[in-house]
């Protein structure tokens, strides 16, 4: 099916993959049909409100006036073959299993509205053979529909990357035939810049989570230069400045209290399922999701031997504890972890964000000069360090990058 036949888009989820889509394909010229079942978040949506920063409050309210964006938590009946996006997230359970409970639910209300010679694609990340194997088979068996068409053109949105945004990165496409494929790549033509086909939907599934399982090995790596630098008495980052010195064969990452988000911690898990399936192992996958996920209790015991060998009674605050700077996403958040491995070490923890502001019942502090020890872990630009710098407080750096925000680092 050509594809200006196709009028209507519903995308499947409304967080930080699927908003910025609905967004795009909107100003791309199509309708589009935001669906999410969390009702809070599409009545915001409604009023233009979102903690996604790329997404400006105008574009929302602009877009819904002309009738481009219709935001709802009912999925639309549409009476002609549309576009469906699944874009929902897939975490893992509590034992670091795939938890697929949102993928399967989005398939299934798919089934109950989906009509012929519509076109569905999976941006969200799962197992290798996810799209053939998981997908088209559910929707296939409870819909009863003929000739509907599959494919998957897997996410790679950074939340808060001003530079490296939805239009302007490389999205990678396939279908599971070559019409599914021709269509896939015409629809996201309309708002990005270069597409790459993969000969078939595992290769762009697998390059998905091999991408960000590149990222988990590498991190984790420079971890454990961290803890030996440590021993040794010599600056982790001194050592990565001269290493990157080297004009082939080398690429900088830095230490940092361990992973978080909704990519590095969860895609090399999916990896290794993968794996699994085809009865084979993920040795090193697994050692650098070990080694990442140890950080927070790793770098606690270093801030204990750092304060005279005890953190009991020590008061101490965290500056920023969402996962990344300038966004207020908690997911997987290593400050979590350590802010858990602090208090289990007898410190008396306080910590500051301004854009997370509440967690768990606990809210955000200013930043106290009334303190033993204060720790930057996530500084976000919002965040004004003047009352730390204006003290003589112990104040280290924590933060998984190579600025410098005008103390030493400690990893």
């Amino acid at each position: 099916m050509p594809i200006n036949q196709f009028k209507s888009v519903v995308v499947v989820g409304l967080g930080y993959v699927g908003l910025p889509l609905v967004v795009n394909a909107a100003k791309s010229g199509y309708k589009v049909f935001g669906f999410d079942i969390d009702l809070e978040k599409v009545a915001q949506l409604k009023l233009g409100n979102t903690v996604i920063p790329e997404i400006k409050k105008t574009d929302l309210l602009a877009l819904q006036k002309t009738g481009k964006i219709n935001f709802t938590s009912i999925m639309p009946h549409l009476d002609q073959p549309s576009i469906f996006v699944i874009a929902v997230p897939t975490p893992l359970d509590r034992d670091r299993n795939p938890d697929l409970s949102m993928l399967t639910n989005a398939c299934d209300l798919i089934s109950e509205v989906i009509v012929e010679n519509s076109l569905v694609i999976n941006e969200s990340t799962s197992f290798i053979g996810t799209l053939r194997d998981l997908i088209k088979p559910r929707i296939d068996s409870a819909s009863h529909v003929l000739n509907i068409m599959y494919a998957v053109a897997p996410e790679r949105i950074d939340p808060g990357n001003l530079k490296w945004k939805l239009n302007n990165t490389t999205r990678v496409i396939s279908g599971l035939n070559d019409a599914a494929t021709k269509v896939t790549s015409k629809f996201y033509s309309k708002f990005c810049k270069e597409i790459h086909i993969a000969s078939v939907p595992e290769v762009a599934e697998a390059a998905k989570l091999f991408e960000n399982s590149f990222r988990q090995v590498n991190i984790a790596l420079v971890n454990e230069l961290s803890d030996i630098s440590s021993r040794y008495g010599f600056s982790t980052h001194e050592v990565i400045n001269a290493a990157s010195t080297k004009p082939f064969g080398f690429m900088a990452f830095y230490p940092s209290i361990g992973v978080g988000g909704h990519c590095i911690p969860v895609d090399p898990s999916y990896l290794a399922y993968s794996a699994e399936l085809v009865g084979t192992n993920t040795k090193l996958i697994k050692l650098a999701n070990q080694t990442n996920s140890s950080m927070p209790k790793n770098v606690a015991q270093r801030l204990s031997k750092y304060l005279s060998g005890s953190l009991s009674g020590k008061k101490i605050q965290i500056a920023g504890i969402a996962y990344k700077p300038n966004v207020p996403d908690l997911r997987e958040s290593p400050a979590i972890d350590l802010l858990n491995e602090l208090k289990s070490l007898g410190a008396i923890v306080s910590w500051h964000d301004p854009l997370v502001k509440e967690y768990n019942g606990d809210y955000s502090s200013e930043l106290n000069s009334n303190i033993d020890l204060g720790l930057i872990v996530t500084p976000h630009d919002s965040i004004n360090f003047s009352k730390w710098q204006r003290s003589k407080l112990k104040i280290l750096d924590l933060s998984a990058s190579g600025k410098n925000y005008g103390w030493d680092k400690f990893l």
